[in-house]
């Protein structure tokens, strides 16, 4: 079991740039996948970001590729995800998300979950 703590949210303008953090412990954040995942009030939570274990291979939702960069940072055992060119859609709780299981992009595959932090985008 992994514990995931989230940090980094707040409120920005359009335009603007958030980096969250996902702190881990219990396991190496090297030995699973990290996804990232958000909820918009009244929305199903989806699919934002994925960084693979072992090779690192990375994956991203269509509506943020080329704006967010996730990453993980061994050494501190914490995972990130870099929004940048930031959009009021982007408003939701962004979650992080562990798990050792080889899909990456529905929830219910990630057996682990951080608490969420909020992100607000103003127009």
């Amino acid at each position: 079991q992994v514990q995931l703590v989230e940090s980094g949210g707040g409120l920005v303008q359009a335009g603007g740039s958030l980096k969250l953090s996902c702190a881990a412990s219990g396991r190496p954040c090297s030995t699973y996948t990290m996804g990232w995942f958000r909820q918009a009030s009244g929305k199903e939570r989806e699919f934002v970001a994925a960084i693979t274990w072992g090779s690192g291979n990375t994956y991203y939702e269509d509506s943020v590729k080329g704006r967010f960069t996730i990453s993980r940072d061994n050494a501190k055992n914490t995972g990130y995800l870099q929004m940048n060119s930031l959009k009021p859609e982007d408003t939701a709780i962004y979650y992080c998300a562990a798990t050792r299981g080889i899909t990456w992009l529905y929830p219910d595959k990630y057996p682990d979950w951080g608490q969420g932090t909020q992100v607000t985008v103003s127009s």
